[in-house]
């Protein structure tokens, strides 16, 4: 790669959003260090990963568990550069593993070894809620955490299955390890904390599911759009379609509505066309679709 190369790319660079990522991924590695002194160390429960594995080490050996995290992630690394984006994916997931790193071991002098309670139970719900809070930052900053997250974000990208699927996938044998290792018991409460560690970063990366979709067949779609733009704000898109029973064409709308007026989005439509069809279905995000000046 020439210099001129490099310039380019440099150049390139959107210095907003890499002082977001860069930003979300300090937050992750924080939240990540603190989930594994007060939460995972306390009850000899991670779900699976190099977590999983320093936590094994670290048992029979006494070795730092910052330095075992660190050389446990090299492979990783180098798994990732060939498959998650190279000299990008490079930069920002050498800078999670060093400050992850670092702060498990520098945390160590400074958490008591007891942590917040020593209940199993809450460990591992509080663990797995706060560990995937701290995972959904870190892909959101398009990173990974350097261990076996990168396969699973590999499977990920490859199949387009869930996160807290490709998890279970990866993480099991080693959860298998760590029962052979800590017991059974452990074992399973490891399971609970993967699929709860899993939804989280689910629901840190998506959000929740703050709106609605509503797809109106109707046979009047000027007099239910219009209600919809007077009366609501909503924009509306149509299209047609057709009965595949009947062969007749009707009009297909479709718009976003908030949760809270679900029901008046239904009132209206209903109103406006008695015998209209009306689905109604979860989103995610959605942006724009409101129409200038329309009550909010």
């Amino acid at each position: 790669m020439t210099a001129t190369h490099i310039w380019a790319q440099l150049r390139q660079l959107n210095v907003k959003q890499l002082a977001r990522n860069y930003t979300l991924l300090t937050l992750g590695i924080i939240i990540s260090s603190l989930n594994f002194h007060f939460f995972m160390r306390v009850a000899n429960v991670a779900p699976g990963g190099v977590s999983g594995i320093t936590l094994i080490i670290n048992k029979f050996t006494g070795w730092p568990n910052g330095i075992v995290l660190f050389c446990l992630q090299i492979p990783m690394l180098i798994l990732g550069f060939f498959y998650l984006g190279r000299f990008r994916f490079l930069a920002s997931t050498f800078y999670f593993t060093i400050g992850y790193s670092l702060l498990i071991d520098v945390l160590a002098w400074l958490i008591p070894t007891n942590g917040v309670t020593h209940d199993p139970l809450l460990n591992i719900i509080y663990g797995g809620v706060l560990g995937g809070i701290g995972t959904g930052f870190i892909y959101r900053a398009n990173a990974t955490t350097a261990g076996t997250s990168v396969i699973s974000r590999i499977i990920q990208r490859k199949t387009g299955l869930p996160v807290s699927q490709t998890y279970l996938y990866v993480d099991g044998g080693i959860i298998v390890a760590l029962g052979l290792v800590f017991g059974w018991e452990n074992a399973l409460y490891a399971l609970m904390m993967l699929f709860i560690w899993g939804l989280a970063t689910d629901y840190s990366m998506e959000g929740p599911s703050v709106i609605r979709m509503a797809f109106i067949v109707t046979d009047q779609p000027r007099a239910v759009a219009d209600a919809l733009f007077t009366r609501t704000g909503l924009g509306v898109t149509g299209w047609r379609g057709q009965g595949m029973f009947t062969n007749e064409e009707h009009t297909i709308l479709f718009c976003t509505v908030r949760r809270p007026d679900v029901d008046g989005l239904r009132s209206v439509v209903l109103e406006a066309d008695p015998k209209a069809f009306l689905v109604i279905g979860q989103g995610h995000q959605a942006r724009g679709g409101v129409l200038p000046g329309s009550p909010d």
